[in-house]
């Protein structure tokens, strides 16, 4: 496996598991700046991991 590969298989499972972060974040409460600015940033970086992850093999149907 090349690092292209390694990080194209890296961003597609980051961007897959990434949402299951998102859940402490909501039952803990948007209700403060450094809250809110952890949840952009995770979104972020789910954004980026989808983007570097789109063309992970497995992730097409054969």
């Amino acid at each position: 496996m090349s690092l292209g590969q390694t990080i194209t298989a890296v961003g597609f499972w980051v961007g897959t598991l990434l949402p299951f972060a998102y859940v402490p974040v909501f039952l803990t409460g948007l209700n403060s700046t450094t809250r809110l600015g952890l949840f952009v940033a995770l979104v972020a970086i789910n954004v980026v991991a989808l983007i570097v992850g789109h063309e992970y093999p497995d992730s097409r149907r054969r």
